[in-house]
């Protein structure tokens, strides 16, 4: 590990024991599997709740971020939002709170599938990514968040300690599926992620990104996974916005700011359900580019200026939401 960089598995490890010792009260079940292995269920048979949510949030951040919910005032005249920020935006989110990992078993009917977030990504080191970034940690211990709901075979769970280089007993593996409130908190709380990861694909000087925050409404759940995919997915499209401070010239700053909103992208101005059936629930076949806040501003250091693109959608936020006339 560069001894520059913080060591985000130390960091968060305090904040998964803490949701650990405050189980019962955020409606969260812990257990063991045979294998040692920690499971934090968020969603699967708990109840979970926003609360739950936001701290596994702040988990999936490494411990480099805080996430707050508030009332009044959020985009779009949505009562709930959430908000982000962190001390190394670039580490917190690309680092440790992007799902990169891609984990699976089986094939077929009972085959199972998961993207894992959180901080054992960067002792895994499975992703190009973190070559990019020159960041490997060490730990004995280390989480993943999944955002599944049930729980992962215990093949797959011995082969993610492998390759974090740990014993399956100082795994955790928090389970948030996206149809619960705990889940969908801990997915609008990306909202800097998404920015951050298109800035990335842009070609954008991640070590020019000094420091950032966003935020985003809270959709309701939905009872069904791709209404409730849309909707968090539609609660950073259409209203997610998302302030980073730059170094280097302005041009590039400026054209940063016109190139992340959401709708520059060919397929913004449907719901995002409405979207991944037309492609045939195909969703490589989406513009990866779409992934991104709705409003973006970005702060130039060297000159104190700063650039804005991008609106909040109001009407298609409420279409994705199904708030009653």
């Amino acid at each position: 590990m560069n001894p520059d960089q913080p060591s985000i598995n130390r960091l968060s490890a305090p904040l998964v024991d803490d949701l650990v010792a405050d189980a019962d009260r955020l409606r969260l079940l812990v257990h063991r599997l045979d294998n040692g292995c920690r499971l934090i269920d968020a969603g699967t048979s708990a109840a979970g709740g926003l609360e739950a949510g936001r701290r596994i949030a702040e988990i999936c951040l490494g411990g480099l971020g805080q996430v707050g919910l508030r009332t009044g005032g959020a985009p779009g005249g949505w009562a709930i939002g959430v908000e982000v920020i962190t001390t190394n935006p670039v580490l917190a989110c690309l680092g440790s709170q992007y799902a990169g990992w891609s984990l699976s078993h089986g094939e077929g009917k009972g085959s199972f599938h998961a993207l894992g977030s959180g901080p054992g990504r960067s002792l895994a080191l499975k992703e190009p990514l973190f070559a990019e970034l020159g960041y490997r940690d060490r730990a004995e211990q280390t989480s993943l968040v999944l955002e599944v709901d049930r729980i992962p075979p215990e093949p797959l769970v011995e082969k993610i300690a492998r390759d974090c280089g740990i014993e399956p007993s100082g795994l955790t593996l928090i389970l948030t599926p996206t149809r619960t409130l705990a889940g969908t908190v801990q997915i609008v709380a990306r909202v800097l992620e998404v920015a951050l990861h298109k800035a990335h694909a842009l070609g954008f000087d991640l070590a020019a990104i000094r420091d950032g925050m966003g935020s985003a409404p809270l959709p309701p759940p939905a009872p069904d996974f791709v209404t409730a995919m849309g909707r968090t997915n539609d609660a950073i499209l259409f209203a997610g916005q998302v302030h980073l401070f730059v170094t280097g010239a302005d041009d590039a700053a400026e054209d940063l700011a016109m190139r992340l909103p959401s709708s520059a992208s060919r397929d913004y101005g449907r719901p995002f359900a409405e979207i991944f059936a037309a492609y045939g629930h195909d969703f490589f076949k989406i513009d990866p580019l779409l992934f991104s806040p709705a409003r973006i501003l970005v702060t130039a250091l060297d000159s104190g200026r700063t650039f804005a693109a991008g609106g909040i959608d109001a009407n298609l936020l409420a279409a994705s939401f199904g708030l009653a006339p």
